[in-house]
């Protein structure tokens, strides 16, 4: 790790066009909180990462001499770094709203800098990130798969929806799903029992930003689910096939197709490894897709407590103990269990987010912990989750404190096979 890093401020002008500041160094910013960036928190610009403009805002750096956070000029604007899988953000790029701002959009922004010829972003490598790496898929390779997978299966819709998510949106998992590798996407409901704040597929009611996707508008027949899963599984005998997607709702909403589905691949191929993604809700529902047969389960969370956790994820009809209680279940029955934790700067790193985080682990028996960068406006999600109460410790710290406090976790990015040494259950 170099620690003489020391990178210079990136911004933009009012055509996006980016550059970098002749003298000022990068801010940093935690929560609501402005800060500089310390070297030993830079790292290059991985692969697959994209630089872009934050509308509305003023960009602000670090005087080299007085450590001051000083504005860039009125017409510098914020730029942040969109990082690929295997990467956790350390902190957002500093900034403050110029008047009549409007939200920013749904991505994850990641403080960036420039240094010797190359762009640097605040971040830490927490995964594999060759495995989610978009240009080792050849967008030609896509589109020939595409053709061909729907040349094969016709009359399967399923197919045909996630061929949009594969070519237009870029989705990794689709694109997946027609090559045969890795994690292959199963969407099956359009139906949802939360209004998250966030939610990148539907936009909620009082939220002033258009969702970034389409969310799935049919509801695919078990025989198009078993059609995808085993088409998926005969191409690779050690693939994951994933109900619960960002293009639709809950997928346990529609539990019982899905415990048909599983009981009718298992009943042919005991190969491959079937997930769901879930918000982990409907206990009695997914214990019976536990019972049919799933191998992994990845419960999405952004906080062990309950006022943080219903202030984002709007819960209809279930509450965090019934969260818990799924999660328990599925690990007793020896499924792979992991959590997709919505991880921000200056809240995750929390004192009391932390120590809650710690005791919802233990108790549920989790295996893996995915990191992931929550893809929001800071001010619109700071305004409606409950103020910080405890110290900062820092997107390091709260991974090192897992590590250390719960023996034999592991901390990823993504959903991962099994050991080879897993089994599911005698």
């Amino acid at each position: 790790m170099n620690t003489d890093i020391q990178p210079l401020l990136v911004f933009a002008d009012h055509r996006g066009q980016v550059m970098n500041h002749p003298h000022l160094l990068p801010a940093g910013r935690t929560g609501a909180y402005l800060t500089d960036i310390r070297p030993q928190e830079w790292i290059p610009l991985p692969d697959g990462a994209s630089l872009v403009w934050l509308p509305g805002t003023r960009a602000v750096g670090v005087h080299p001499e007085t450590g001051e956070i000083t504005d860039a000029g009125p017409q510098a604007y914020a730029v942040g770094a969109l990082l690929p899988q295997g990467f956790t953000r350390l902190l957002l790029p500093g900034y403050v709203k110029r008047p009549g701002a409007e939200p920013l959009p749904l991505f994850g922004y990641t403080a960036v800098g420039w240094y010797e010829d190359r762009f640097y972003v605040a971040a830490d490598a927490t995964d594999d990130p060759a495995l989610w790496d978009p240009s080792a898929v050849p967008e030609a390779d896509v589109e020939q798969a595409v053709r061909e997978t729907l040349r094969a299966h016709p009359d399967n819709r399923l197919f045909e929806h996630l061929s949009h998510c594969a070519l237009t949106y870029g989705c990794m998992t689709a694109k997946n799903t027609f090559l045969g590798r890795q994690e292959a996407a199963l969407p099956v409901s359009s139906a949802c029992n939360a209004g998250c704040v966030g939610c990148i597929s539907e936009q909620p009611e009082d939220a002033p930003f258009p969702s970034p996707q389409v969310r799935l508008d049919f509801r695919p027949s078990v025989d198009e689910l078993v059609d995808v899963m085993l088409t998926h599984i005969r191409r690779n005998p050690r693939g994951i096939v994933s109900f619960g997607q960002g293009c639709e709702g809950e997928p346990s909403t529609r539990w019982m197709d899905m415990v048909r589905a599983i009981r009718a691949v298992r009943e042919r191929t005991a190969d491959g490894y079937i997930n769901v993604n879930t918000n982990g809700g409907l206990t009695k529902p997914l214990q019976a897709v536990v019972d049919a047969g799933l191998d992994l389960m990845r419960v999405s969370i952004i906080s062990a407590l309950e006022d943080h956790y219903n202030a984002y994820y709007r819960p209809r009809g279930y509450t965090l103990k019934d969260v818990a209680a799924t999660l328990r279940y599925a690990a007793d029955q020896g499924v792979y269990t992991s959590i997709n934790y919505l991880v921000f700067p200056g809240v995750t790193d929390r004192e009391e987010e932390i120590e809650a985080m710690v005791d919802f682990l233990r108790r549920t028996g989790v295996r893996l912990v995915q990191m992931r960068n929550l893809n929001i406006d800071p001010e619109y999600y700071l305004e409606r989750i409950p103020p910080q109460r405890g110290e900062l410790y820092g997107m390091r710290t709260v991974m090192d404190i897992f590590r250390e406090e719960i023996p034999g976790i592991e901390i990823g990015s993504y959903s991962h096979v099994p050991p080879e040494n897993w089994k599911r259950r005698a």
